[in-house]
């Protein structure tokens, strides 16, 4: 087996974090990045569990509920062949029906879905086949965050008819919009007497152009830490938990950046109770900021096996308890071949192998 699913085997008997391997290849890297000057905990030790979220009128009608985040997910036959042998299913066969038994499923949509529009002026760009989008709702998946720096590969009017495509689909978008309004506007689930909102922000921004504004289409800025404060307390208003999905960091990084962890931190001190982040291309740690679990970058999912290092991932899954305590933790996962992420440990739920 990989060294990397070893070591996370080793340590499955608590919580599974921090693990990466030696920098591969990546089509989109960067070549040479400072080091991160956070210091992250060690929480390999055992399940985080966080004081409860205050309780209310509602809460005896609370259930037990598991929430999943997934890291950057192309369903790009160009950029993947395999789709067009295999189907879009195979994207989500290994994953021991992860979202399927969970409650609530984010994942980083990492691409336009449009017929509309042509590639902008950029290196890479990703055009995700509006076919692809049902087929990962029938895998499970409910919320696409699509403020990313791939999103807007096509244009405006593309991001605009990606967002009614994902709607199609029966998804909620999340993070774009045909203005800022619409683009830091929440998606609203109730859940097992849980009303929950999900937030998506882009900080890897490839042209300011590409920012939402008054009648501007484009993404929710991840940059702008007042205005992701502001939508995190408005989220929080209209619900019992905000699950933030955020793009940002830098490529081939390991270890969240300073100014993401005060990010972050802005947002749970605002009312974030969850953060899913993604974009590096690497696996980061799974940690905690005043007990609110924040996964720093969640790494590849659906897209090639370019490195060992790059298809060394994981599924997040939050527990939330009844009486508002929450666990986390992240399910080691591998791209065994381009466009397959596979479980690599007997899951059976709840954080347990």
């Amino acid at each position: 087996m990989h060294r990397q699913v070893l070591l996370l085997l080793a340590l499955c008997g608590g919580l599974v974090v921090a693990w990466a391997g030696a920098s591969g290849n990546h089509s989109a890297a960067v070549a040479s990045a400072p080091a991160a000057t956070a210091p992250v905990k060690n929480l390999a030790a055992s399940p985080v569990e966080t004081t409860a979220v205050p309780a209310t009128e509602a809460a005896a009608a609370r259930q037990r509920l598991v929430i999943s985040g997934a890291g950057d997910t192309n369903l790009d036959p160009n950029y993947i062949p395999a789709f067009r042998s295999e189907g879009y299913g195979y994207a989500f066969t290994g994953l021991q029906d992860l979202f399927t038994k969970d409650d609530l499923t984010v994942v980083n949509l990492e691409c336009a879905s449009s017929a509309l529009g042509a590639e902008v002026p950029k290196e890479f760009n990703f055009n995700c086949d509006p076919a692809g989008l049902p087929v990962m709702k029938g895998a499970g998946v409910e919320v696409a965050n699509l403020a990313n720096n791939h999103s807007g590969d096509y244009g405006p009017a593309a991001l605009v008819d990606t967002r009614a495509n994902v709607v199609a689909a029966g998804l909620a978008p999340v993070g774009v919009g045909r203005d800022d309004a619409e683009a830091e506007a929440p998606a609203l689930f109730t859940v097992k007497g849980w009303k929950i909102a999900v937030l998506g922000f882009g900080g890897v921004i490839p042209d300011p152009s590409w920012v939402a504004g008054a009648g501007r289409p484009g993404m929710a800025d991840g940059d702008n830490t007042q205005r992701m404060v502001e939508a995190v307390k408005r989220a929080k208003a209209q619900a019992d938990l905000v699950v933030v999905a955020i793009h940002w960091g830098v490529e081939l990084d390991t270890t969240p950046r300073a100014d993401d962890v005060e990010r972050a931190r802005a947002m749970i001190d605002a009312g974030a109770d969850v953060i899913f982040g993604h974009h590096s291309h690497r696996l980061n740690p799974l940690d905690t900021i005043a007990g609110k679990p924040v996964a720093w970058g969640l790494g590849n999912f659906v897209w090639p096996r370019l490195s060992d290092a790059g298809a060394t991932t994981a599924v997040a899954q939050v527990i939330v308890e009844p009486d508002g305590t929450i666990t986390a933790c992240l399910v080691p996962t591998f791209i065994e071949s381009d466009g397959h992420p596979v479980v690599q440990v007997p899951y059976q739920g709840d954080c347990r192998w």
